[in-house]
């Protein structure tokens, strides 16, 4: 935890630092908001900025949002005057921490920050196999490749590599690829200097820099540009990265990760991603099986988020209902254990008995888990419908059955002669000689929808 303190350093407010300091954070001190944007802006990370409620904390978020910096900011003031501390958490402070300090609240607050290093919740064999490949490979500098759905937990699991790395002690930072415009992207990954661009008043250090020593994952790689990937790649293999507007190459010691929700190989067939990266990248590769793949860590994950979200919301933790546990196992999960954090969150809230029932848990649309498991439920749809089809098939010459298989199909292309031929896997001539035969005979067949659906 990187703890930057803004403000007079002195009578309670020392005092502050120092139980931050006995629960682990490294701290740094800067005097005015200026002072702490530019520190950032130079390279000096941080996890959490402690700021006096003294100081101008909106203009201090609106210097460091247009830098693109983005640390949570905890206000702290002696007297604990609750006009101001309100005044400081709409001006953008996550929490306000009167002074004098108390010890139990400042290791509270630092812990509730650095809940990114939230633990590994994993109990089903499938990502035990996983967690075990990470652990072998963690102590070592090679690049990691974390791939699989979205909300699966790669960016946790990164984090969880570089605790158990050689670089535990070193930053390590975070970019989402995705999240940055393409235009923007360069400068945040390398840096800038003074006059590079419009609008760069000042040098930037870049993430590259920033996380020197340390770690950098880079979050959905597939989302970055081939020019960049380019500029990436020199960056990997030479490590030394050039600002932009830069004169001359900076050396950096990283070690890379990266993650990805798209199939990469496939993107490199697709020609949107480059080849030699993706060797790079994928010295080794985590892939996260999906939460309906690992249905023994459902109800652990859920046990531990009843836990966390009883803890912040200041409410009772209670246990879950037999039924409660029995519908979030047989539950599909689409947005895997992201999905089943927000449900469980929900739940937490919701909930009025002594434990926590199903009728608690919620789909995002307010609809209740289901009782059935949804494989069967399918399979049974599936079964009900070739039953349905098959009766009603019977009893049908081969010609008939043709003919409706043709008709309904014309019918669900609109008229287009051309897709439906193709849908039929049939020549578009032998098309038009059965819908002549048809006519002929007196059956409705659907007209084009246009000049162009006749085709």
């Amino acid at each position: 935890m990187r703890l930057l303190v803004v403000g007079q350093l002195n009578g309670q407010l020392a005092s502050a630092v120092k139980m931050a300091m006995s629960a682990g954070a490294k701290v740094a001190h800067v005097e005015t908001i200026s002072a702490a944007t530019h520190a950032l802006r130079a390279g000096q990370g941080a996890d959490l900025l402690m700021v006096d409620y003294e100081l101008d904390i909106a203009a201090l978020i609106a210097a460091n949002e247009a830098e693109r910096i983005r640390a949570p900011v905890v206000a702290c003031g002696v007297g604990a005057d609750p006009r101001r501390a309100a005044d400081a958490i709409r001006a953008g402070a996550k929490e306000f921490i009167p002074l004098p300090p108390d010890a139990e609240l400042i290791a509270a607050v630092l812990a509730a920050v650095a809940d990114d290093n939230r633990p590994m919740v994993v109990r089903d064999p499938a990502m035990q196999q996983v967690m075990t490949l990470a652990d072998q490979v963690a102590g070592s500098d090679a690049s990691i490749l974390i791939t699989g759905e979205s909300g699966v937990g790669k960016e946790v699991v990164a984090r969880y590599v570089h605790q158990k790395s050689r670089r535990v002690a070193r930053p390590f930072i975070s970019v989402n690829c995705a999240a940055i415009p393409e235009n923007l992207l360069e400068s945040e990954l390398f840096g800038h200097e003074k006059g590079a661009f419009t609008g760069a008043v000042a040098r930037r250090i870049g993430k590259f820099e920033e996380a020197n020593g340390g770690t950098l994952l880079l979050d959905e790689i597939s989302e970055m540009d081939a020019r960049l990937q380019a500029k990436l790649l020199r960056a990997i293999q030479e490590r030394e990265i050039d600002r932009v507007g830069g004169s001359k190459p900076v050396k950096v010691d990283i070690r890379i990760l990266a993650t990805s929700n798209r199939d990469l190989a496939q993107a490199v067939r697709d020609g949107t991603f480059r080849e030699d990266l993706l060797y790079r990248l994928n010295v080794v590769n985590l892939r996260l099986p999906p939460l309906r793949e690992r249905p023994g860590d459902i109800v652990a994950l859920a046990e531990f988020f009843v836990k966390k979200y009883a803890a912040a919301n200041g409410v009772a933790d209670r246990p879950l209902s037999a039924e409660a546990k029995r519908r979030l196992a047989l539950h599909r999960w689409p947005g895997n254990v992201r999905e089943l954090e927000n449900a469980m969150h929900r739940a937490v809230l919701l909930s009025t008995g002594h434990e926590i029932d199903e009728a608690a848990i919620r789909l995002p649309d307010g609809q209740p888990l289901s009782a059935v498991d949804p494989q069967a439920r399918t399979a049974q749809a599936a079964s009900l419908a070739a039953e349905t089809a098959t009766r009603a098939f019977v009893g049908q010459t081969v010609a008939e059955m043709e003919q409706q298989l043709i008709i309904d199909t014309l019918s669900h292309c609109l008229g287009n002669r051309t897709h439906a031929a193709n849908i039929l896997g049939i020549s578009i001539r032998t098309l038009r000689n059965k819908l002549k035969e048809y006519a002929d005979a007196g059956v409705a067949v659907p007209p084009p929808q246009s000049a162009a659906s006749a085709a």
